[in-house]
């Protein structure tokens, strides 16, 4: 399986943090081969999906198993597919981002929680039908954990 970035990321955040990526603006700029037209409709939205990948992540840190969030010792070890850390198996990351708006082949959002140089894979509009038809249940050390998160 091939996969190519369609754009990268230009933010002022350029060292990877935990916490504070709410106020975050962030410039999603689609690279070279990438019409800009393929943004054309996309401000018409409020929010957008963004996959990308957390590529400074060593390959040595990737965790296949189980693992304690941020190395807690109050929250449980859980697998890392019941956590969103970066340390994952293909080092995917997926956001929901607040448009600002579009201006040519970029894309400008706020709240994106990738640094600078990040790849991007895909982008995709959020919309309601796509949203949880249910309410959302999680346990009370990741609600712990995002306190400080946005």
């Amino acid at each position: 399986m091939t996969v190519e970035p369609v754009a990268v990321v230009r933010s002022s955040r350029r060292a990877i943090d935990d916490d504070h990526w709410g106020s975050v603006e962030a410039t999603i700029e689609l690279r070279d081969g990438i019409p800009a037209e393929s943004l054309s409709g996309l401000d018409a939205f409020s929010h957008a999906e963004i996959v990308f990948v957390f590529d400074q992540l060593e390959a040595s840190a990737v965790v296949h198993g189980s693992r304690r969030p941020r190395d807690n010792r109050r929250w449980p070890r859980v697998g890392i597919f019941a956590q969103r850390a970066r340390a994952r198996p293909n080092r995917l990351g997926t956001t929901i981002v607040r448009i600002i708006g579009c201006d040519g082949p970029r894309l400008r959002v706020r709240g994106l929680d990738a640094i600078d140089g990040t790849p991007v894979l895909d982008i995709k509009p959020v919309m309601t039908e796509f949203l949880p038809r249910e309410p959302v249940r999680q346990p009370d050390w990741s609600k712990e954990l995002m306190a400080d998160y946005w």
